[in-house]
C-alpha cells in the first residue's frame, strides 16, 4: 500500500467510528497512575543436540527461550496512565528477551516495547496511536502472560510489533473490532520505506472466553523506484518482496473450572514482488509467493489454586520460504515442516510462577545434530523457568 492510500485509510476509520458515535457522559473512575512488569529468569538444555540454524544456541528456531544454561530473559516495566478519557500506556523492556522482541528499531535502542496514547472518544470507540503489540495471535511477548516459557512457530514467525493508529470498537453483546493503519511490521521508531499495513480484528467474547478473527495487508518493504537507489548494501542489485497477507483465528475458552482449550491457526502469503534488472529498469519476479501455515492448541488443566498443567501441540509448514533466517531445515524449494509438543506446569508462589518444561521437535528435513555432528530430525529440550510478576 502506498503513501497516496493514506487518506483513504484514515476516512474509513473515521466513517466507521462515527457509525458507533454515541452520546458520551461523564465516566466516575478516578484518575490512576501504575507501574507494573516482570522479571524472568531460566535454564536451557538440549541434552546435547544442537540446532545449526541457531549459531551457538541449543534451542529450536523460535523466539526466546534459546539460551545455553543458566540464562537471563529480561526485565519488563510498564508504566501506565488512566484518565476519565485519554491515557498512555509506556512499556520498556531490558535483557536479551525484550531485544530479540524489539528488533526491529532504526536506532538499534531495542528497548521501546509499547509506546502508545489513547483517547476514548466513545463508550464504544477507543482510538490508539504509537507503537503496540500485535493483536494477531495467541501468544504474546511478555512471558508472565504465556502459559508456557518457550514459544510457538506461529508466534515467532507472526508479527511481533506495530506502530500505528489503531480505533478499537465495543460494538456491544460482547462483539468486539480493531480498525488500524500501521507501519509495515516490526518497523516501529518511523516509516523508511513509505507503504502502509492495514490491520483488521473482529472477535465474539463471554464470560467463558472468546474468538478473534485477525487480518494483517499491506507491503512490508516498500517498493522500487526507478530513480534508485539500484543496489543494496552487498552491491548487488535490489529486490523488494510482494504485498502481505495474513489470516488469523484466535480462541480461548474455559470449558469448566479446571478445564481450559486455546486454538491458535493462521495463514500467511507473501507476494514473490519484483527486482531491478538494471539500473532504472524493474520487473516482476515470477514466482510462487512464499507461504507459511500453522496450527496450535493449547489444552490446560487446573489442578490447585497454586498448580497447573498444559499442553502445546502444534504443527507448522512453510513453502517457498526462501526469505526467513533461521529457521528449521528446508528443502531446496523453501518447504518444510515441524510438529513441536511442549509440556509445562505452572507453580505459583504470591508473584513468583516456576515453569519446568520439556518440549520435542520434529522436523520432515535433518535439522538437527547430535555430539557425534550427525544429522537428526528431532530435538528434545528441557528448560526451567523463573518468572515473578508485580
Amino acid at each position: 500500500m502506498n503513501s497516496k492510500k493514506i487518506y483513504t485509510i484514515f476516512s474509513v476509520i473515521l466513517v466507521a467510528t462515527s457509525l458507533t458515535t454515541a452520546s458520551y457522559g461523564q465516566s466516575d473512575s478516578t484518575k490512576t497512575f501504575t507501574l507494573s512488569g516482570s522479571v524472568d529468569t531460566y535454564f536451557h538444555s538440549s541434552f546435547g543436540t544442537t540446532n545449526p540454524y541457531m549459531g551457538d544456541s541449543h534451542s529450536t528456531s523460535t523466539s526466546f527461550a534459546d539460551l545455553k544454561g543458566f540464562a537471563l530473559g529480561m526485565v519488563n516495566l510498564v508504566a501506565s496512565y488512566q484518565g476519565e478519557r485519554a491515557g498512555f500506556v509506556g512499556d520498556v523492556v531490558f535483557g536479551p528477551r525484550g531485544k530479540a522482541a524489539v528488533f526491529g528499531t532504526a536506532s538499534g535502542q531495542a528497548i521501546v516495547n509499547q509506546m502508545y496514547a489513547y483517547y476514548k472518544l466513545t463508550d464504544a470507540v477507543t482510538l490508539n496511536m504509537g507503537q503496540f503489540n500485535t493483536f494477531v495471535g495467541y501468544e504474546v511477548i511478555s512471558p508472565a502472560v504465556n502459559f508456557h516459557y518457550s514459544t510457538s512457530y506461529l508466534f515467532s514467525w507472526g508479527p511481533f510489533n506495530h506502530t500505528g493508529f489503531r480505533a478499537d470498537f465495543d460494538l456491544g453483546n460482547g462483539f468486539v473490532g480493531k480498525l488500524a493503519v500501521m507501519n509495515p511490521t516490526d518497523i516501529v521508531e518511523f516509516n523508511p520505506v513509505n507503504t502502509y499495513t492495514l490491520g483488521l480484528q473482529v472477535g465474539k467474547t463471554s464470560d467463558a472466553g472468546g474468538i478473534w478473527l485477525n487480518f494483517l495487508y499491506g507491503d512490508q518493504d516498500g517498493t522500487l523506484d526507478k530513480k534508485g537507489p539500484y543496489l543494496d548494501a552487498n552491491g548487488q542489485l535490489l529486490t523488494s518482496r510482494g504485498t502481505l497477507f495474513q489470516g488469523d483465528i484466535t480462541a480461548s475458552y474455559n470449558l469448566s473450572d479446571a478445564f481450559s482449550l486455546g486454538l491458535n491457526t493462521s495463514f500467511q502469503t507473501t507476494g514473490a514482488g519484483e527486482r531491478f534488472t538494471a539500473p532504472g529498469i524493474i520487473q516482476d519476479i515470477d514466482a510462487d509467493a512464499s507461504t507459511f501455515f500453522g496450527v496450535a492448541v493449547y489444552p490446560k488443566l487446573t489442578l490447585s489454586e497454586t498448580f497447573a498443567l498444559g499442553l502445546r501441540a502444534e504443527y507448522f509448514k512453510t513453502t517457498n520460504f526462501h526469505f526467513a533466517s533461521p529457521i528449521f531445515g528446508l528443502d531446496g524449494n523453501g518447504d518444510g515442516d515441524v510438529v513441536e509438543f511442549t509440556l509445562s506446569g505452572n507453580y505459583k508462589v504470591g508473584g513468583l510462577t516456576f515453569i519446568p518444561e520439556f518440549r520435542i521437535d520434529k522436523t520432515a528435513e535433518d535439522s538437527f545434530q547430535n555430539k557425534d555432528g550427525e544429522a537428526k530430525d528431532m530435538m528434545a529440550t528441557l528448560n526451567l523457568a523463573a518468572v515473578y510478576k508485580f
